[in-house]
């Protein structure tokens, strides 16, 4: 049922981008906040995005070939927001960390406290009585998409009305949203919240819910002036870590995971011997990953190969989280691997998985070449702060990365 409103396939993905041109402009300035049944206002693209079987720069120089900047400025400015929450995220560690502790102690006291196991239930399961939530969680839990003001509302309510910890509502969302992203889910809960940006919280009001469902929902009982949540300090900016090169003449095997799937800018001038991949869509949670989520991200992971197949030369996939360890020593020991090249792992269950097998496998005296992206080197040196210092680059973001057509007026303007 999932795979039928996404088809994982990157043509399905192309052809989502081509329904959606027309729309980039104007209508979607105006129109994406509406939460309406099929969405028809927002691209839909973010679950293939989040494992980039189609990538930011595809989508931006589609839109920009058609409008120009000034008039697609709300899009890109969304598409940026991504790229803005990796490199935020990949600034401060840390805040992921605290995440993935946070989630594991909450569970704790959902096992050992029958009021906040009772709340915590209902709500996952749309059954607190809240109209436009309940909603949302059957949506979610069947169709395995929200759309971003939906994803709002729900967050606010979870925290401000429901007084659930935020910690949960962001892992019952990983466990069930197709695109769900470590970075933009995580970020957006705390920004949601008021952890993210100090003093600005999102509260859900019943007259704002009303206008952007077309009058479906008005929902009552809402918070009405709520405090944000407390938290501590933002850990101190680290600088980003270093990109290693690939060295001439090794023998070398490629890397993937589920987080970079278009692998093409990486393969050239490399003669691959083998190829392994780690599906950690199972890691997104300590609880159970929908069948949906781990099912989707496996058949993108199967369009991929079939995609790159003459390049993977042999090809393995691991999806159980507990054998990557021995798996990736293993399959580097039977190709003969010299070195292993790999996108850059971004912070998330798949680099939690690898970080410390490639660490051993780098001891053993096999090179490991982690390169970023150009799009995302243009990016996350931004990301310090606040999105509107990224806001502000995004001309020579595009300028940089080639994307920006001559500034002259269209009929589409």
């Amino acid at each position: 049922m999932t795979q039928l409103d996404f088809p994982p396939t990157r043509t399905a993905a192309l052809e989502r981008l081509s329904r959606f041109l027309p729309h980039a402009g104007r209508d979607y300035a105006q129109l994406r906040n509406h939460d309406l049944p099929g969405n028809p206002h927002v691209s839909q693209l973010s679950p293939y995005l989040r494992h980039r079987v189609l990538t930011e720069e595809e989508v931006l120089a589609s839109v920009l070939s058609r409008w120009s900047l000034s008039s697609a400025e709300k899009f890109v400015q969304e598409v940026v927001w991504r790229g803005y929450f990796k490199g935020w995220l990949e600034r401060r560690p840390q805040v992921w960390e605290d995440y993935r502790r946070d989630v594991a102690g909450a569970w704790n006291r959902v096992q050992t406290e029958a009021g906040l196991r009772q709340s915590w239930e209902a709500a996952c399961r749309g059954e607190t009585g809240i109209d436009a939530f309940d909603h949302w969680a059957h949506e979610l839990v069947e169709t395995g998409y929200l759309h971003n003001h939906a994803r709002m509302w729900f967050a606010s309510i979870w925290c401000f009305t429901l007084e659930l910890p935020w910690q949960l509502g962001a892992d019952f969302f990983l466990r069930h949203l197709l695109d769900g992203d470590p970075a933009s889910n995580t970020l957006s809960w705390r920004w949601v919240a008021g952890l993210h940006t100090r003093g600005k919280h999102y509260v859900a009001r019943p007259a704002n819910i009303a206008k952007y469902t077309d009058g479906r929902f008005r929902p009552e009982g809402l918070a009405p002036s709520p405090d944000p949540l407390r938290g501590p300090d933002h850990p101190p900016l680290q600088t980003l870590r270093e990109t290693s090169p690939a060295l001439p003449g090794r023998r070398t095997g490629l890397l993937l995971t589920e987080d970079e799937l278009s692998p093409g800018w990486l393969l050239a001038g490399h003669d691959i011997a083998a190829t392994l991949i780690v599906n950690g869509s199972a890691g997104r949670s300590p609880l159970q990953v929908s069948d949906g989520v781990r099912e989707f991200t496996g058949a993108l992971i199967e369009d991929s190969v079939t995609r790159y197949a003459e390049k993977l030369g042999p090809y393995e996939i691991v999806s159980d989280p507990g054998d990557v360890g021995v798996r990736l020593s293993d399959w580097a020991g039977r190709h003969g691997l010299e070195q292993v090249i790999i996108p850059h792992m971004p912070q998330g269950p798949a680099r939690d998985l690898l970080v410390a097998p490639l660490e051993r496998l780098g001891s053993s005296g096999v090179n490991i070449a982690e390169m970023r992206r150009p799009y995302d080197q243009a990016i996350w040196p931004h990301a310090t702060a606040g999105f509107f210092k990224v806001k502000a680059k995004i001309p020579d973001v595009l300028d940089t990365l080639g994307l920006t057509r001559p500034k002259r007026g269209t009929a589409q303007d």
